[in-house]
């Protein structure tokens, strides 16, 4: 049964920063490119980050040079963080496959409040 568990979400102010942890079980995670997705208020769920199986990177623009993704492939945990947060960060983070798993799971998400 594939389960992700997101955490280490909460309120910032802007200019700050935040780690987010993201446990997975159920999947063969070690092979398997993982992501950070985000969906802000009214919005459509869009990716941020990706780690391929074996390291490599890439990221959207708008967090390029402020978010670093990164894996623990012995602990199956995906980690985000996330600097220099902006008010436009503010969201519900969530790690699941890249692609994301073909069943539609997600987890519940942690939601990141970026705010003064």
């Amino acid at each position: 049964q594939v389960q992700l568990v997101e955490s280490g979400g909460g309120l910032v102010q802007p200019g700050g920063s935040m780690s987010l942890s993201c446990a997975a079980s159920g999947i063969a995670f070690s092979i398997k490119g993982m992501a950070w997705y985000r969906q802000a208020p009214g919005k459509q769920r869009e990716l941020v980050a990706v780690i391929s199986f074996s390291g490599f990177t890439r990221y959207v623009d708008f967090v390029k040079g402020r978010f670093t993704i990164s894996r623990d492939n012995a602990k199956n945990t995906v980690y985000l963080q996330m600097a220099r947060l902006q008010h436009e960060d503010t969201a519900v983070y969530y790690c699941n496959t890249d692609p994301p798993i073909r069943s539609g799971y997600w987890g519940q998400g942690t939601q990141v409040t970026v705010s003064s």
